[in-house]
């Protein structure tokens, strides 16, 4: 490591709700600066104002990028690079999961423009965001990423569809990917894999999809997102630099690989 990356700057996309939000704040309490953004004008300014109000102005910055548009993400990242200068922290967090009022479609019924539009937001984004921020990471010879994948790309999926699952499962093979390219440059890639958890994509916890939920964790109750923002701060911590390729599992016992 070329520098003290104990404090570094750190995008995290889908970052201004749930899992992405309380990664936020931790790594803004742990003393990074912090850049969020998501494609929610409303979420993005009430984060904007909350971790502004929770660190000050000077250490965050939140924007709406749809991860959909490319150009959009370029001028994010030389932003983020003209503010605070080029993240040595990358979390993609993003992503979208379609379900009409009986669930997810069967793939003999999915469309395409569904399928494209999953795998362009929680996939080909994710790759986009990696390409804006590894030639600067293997510059300064150190850098962090971390894919929030899921449960539905780990194991039989219960709730989430064919798009969805086939997005998820592939980042751990570009995490892979990430791993053999660039490990000998200070760069680690892991995925972290939550389970059910208490986000506004899940929704309520009255719903029956999530009692039933319960019936299958071990924990016997719902994960918060704060629980998953813990693991991932560490991943993007100087201390977890030996960890490298794993799949980090939190879902309270639901899926136990062996």
């Amino acid at each position: 490591m070329s520098a003290d990356c104990s404090k570094s700057v750190a995008v995290i996309t889908g970052g201004t709700t749930g899992i992405g939000l309380a990664t936020a704040f931790r790594l803004l309490k742990a003393g990074h600066r912090v850049a969020v953004f998501s494609h929610g004008e409303a979420s993005v300014m009430a984060a904007g104002a909350a971790l502004a109000e929770a660190c000050g102005s000077g250490m965050s910055l939140a924007r709406k990028v749809d991860l959909r548009e490319p150009a959009a993400i370029t001028n994010f990242f030389s932003e983020v690079a003209d503010v605070f200068g080029a993240p040595e922290i990358l979390v993609c967090n993003a992503g979208i999961s379609p379900k009409g009022p009986d669930g997810p479609p069967n793939v003999s019924d999915l469309s395409l423009e569904e399928w494209n539009d999953v795998l362009t937001v929680n996939l080909t984004g994710a790759m986009l965001c990696c390409q804006a921020v590894l030639p600067a990471m293997k510059d300064k010879g150190y850098g962090r990423v971390i894919f929030v994948g899921s449960l539905a790309g780990r194991t039989r999926p219960r709730i989430a569809g064919g798009s969805y699952v086939a997005s998820k499962a592939a980042l751990s093979g570009l995490s892979r990917v990430l791993v053999s390219q660039y490990a000998p440059y200070g760069i680690t890639s892991n995925v972290v894999a939550p389970g059910r958890i208490l986000t506004p994509l899940t929704g309520s916890p009255e719903t029956k999809t999530n009692i039933d939920a319960l019936t299958r964790i071990p924990s016997r109750r719902l994960g918060d997102p704060d629980e998953v923002a813990a693991v991932i701060a560490f991943l993007a911590s100087v201390d977890a630099g030996f960890v490298n390729g794993a799949i980090i599992d939190v879902n309270g016992g639901e899926f136990t690989p062996s």
